[in-house]
């Protein structure tokens, strides 16, 4: 499908476009993070403990004087950095084991498919939530973590891909002059396999940022002083009867940012699937 074509069936999606402009004006404030917290996000100010949202604090102080909507804006760059990395980090194990696995087939997509059928076995949540206590909670365990374990979709979808394309005319070809199974993979595979995996990584993005926000909330995610969203919650818990501003905002911008992702991705799989054409 052509850019021009993709781009025509995307814009007629209204709520795919409400996912694009939610998804972009999320990575402004991440970037622009520094310019818009109106204050730094670590101060301190015990005078100002749980004071509830004013036009001094927009959005209310937690238990330690400390600014929401600051710790909320500069949130969003944990939340993006472990969305991206850890499914950038599935999305090539994934598309490796897969392009493998459907390339050889035989006894290598045997054992690789029976691998993943493995590790979907596990519940993906409680396997992340034993390997983090056996380490040190930090941003980047997170989200190798994610990565290592929420690949096996991405490895299923490029298989399946990959056998249907490996028997086409111009794979024929590509062998027939003599290119290499890597070339053949790299150069005329996966460039064509690549489709639904767009699909899969932006919806994957939300369930990092959702898998992130629970482990924080939990104790086991980004550590405080770090802002998160998931660890401004945990504050909201502990004071959810006397200050309701700590859980109604972060749980709104975790709300709207996995929206918009998922808007995001169902926009991209109705462009790009041809059943779908009018």
């Amino acid at each position: 499908m052509k850019r021009r074509e993709f781009w025509a069936r995307f814009r007629r999606n209204k709520l795919a476009m409400s996912g694009l402009f939610l998804v972009g004006a999320l990575f402004l404030v991440s970037i622009l993070a520094p310019w818009l917290a109106p204050y730094d996000p670590g101060h301190i100010d015990l005078q100002e403990v749980l004071m509830p949202p004013s036009s001094q604090h927009w959005l209310g102080t937690d238990p330690l004087g400390r600014d929401v909507l600051s710790r909320i804006i500069y949130g969003s760059r944990v939340s993006l950095k472990v969305g991206f990395v850890a499914v950038g980090l599935a999305t090539v194990i994934g598309l490796i084991v897969g392009a493998l696995a459907g390339f050889y087939g035989g006894w290598v997509d045997l054992v690789l498919m029976r691998f993943v059928d493995l590790m979907l076995c596990f519940p993906s949540f409680f396997l992340i939530l034993a390997v983090i206590a056996l380490l040190e909670p930090s941003i980047w365990n997170i989200m190798v973590v994610i990565g290592v374990t929420g690949w096996m979709g991405v490895a299923r979808l490029v298989r399946a891909e990959i056998l249907s394309l490996r028997e086409r005319e111009f794979v024929m070809a590509a062998r027939a002059l003599g290119a290499s199974d890597a070339r053949i993979i790299l150069r005329h595979l996966l460039p064509n396999a690549l489709a639904p995996v767009m699909v899969s990584a932006t919806l994957g993005v939300a369930g990092a940022i959702l898998t992130e926000s629970a482990l924080s909330f939990l104790g086991l995610g980004v550590q405080p002083p770090t802002p998160s969203w998931g660890n401004i919650l945990t504050a909201g818990k502990d004071n959810i009867e006397i200050a309701w501003w700590l859980s109604v905002f972060p749980g709104l911008a975790i709300l709207l940012t996995v929206m918009s992702y998922n808007l995001l991705g169902e926009g991209i799989r109705e462009a790009i699937d041809p059943r779908l054409k009018e």
